[in-house]
């Protein structure tokens, strides 16, 4: 169940900065979404680091202008606790679908949010 709250819609908001190629290609731009402590356990497995992250971001997949986009989908939220959202929804790129589901935190009053955690399943192309 979707709770929109003002920090589930800053989170979403964040989450669809990260899909923009302008942002993927940007170090600088996609550092400031991704929390250093950073992880992704990516749809083929792999696990990455915020660096490793950063580094590999603009040769991945909806980096490039003009190439395929991510289609988001399907948006739920839940604030967690204080500075804790969980976001789950669906994308699609370049007609691959996945799952996804997103960690995001914000330390202190200050602070912005910053995806901590993020998980991509795939799925297969017959399922629902």
């Amino acid at each position: 169940m979707s709770r929109e709250t003002d920090e589930v819609r800053e989170a979403i908001a964040g989450e669809l900065r990260l899909m923009d190629p302008k942002v993927r290609g940007s170090r600088s731009l996609a550092q400031q979404l991704l929390d250093p402590d950073f992880v992704e356990v990516g749809a083929s497995g792999r696990r990455w680091t915020c660096d490793e992250m950063l580094a590999s971001m603009p040769e991945m997949d909806g980096a490039a202008e003009g190439g395929p986009r991510y289609e988001p989908s399907k948006f739920t939220g839940v604030l967690l606790a204080a500075g804790l959202v969980h976001l789950t929804y669906e994308t699609t790129l370049d007609g691959n679908r996945a799952r996804r589901s997103s960690l995001w935190r914000k330390q202190g009053p200050d602070a912005t949010w910053q995806m901590y955690y993020h998980q991509a399943t795939p799925i297969p192309p017959d399922s629902m």
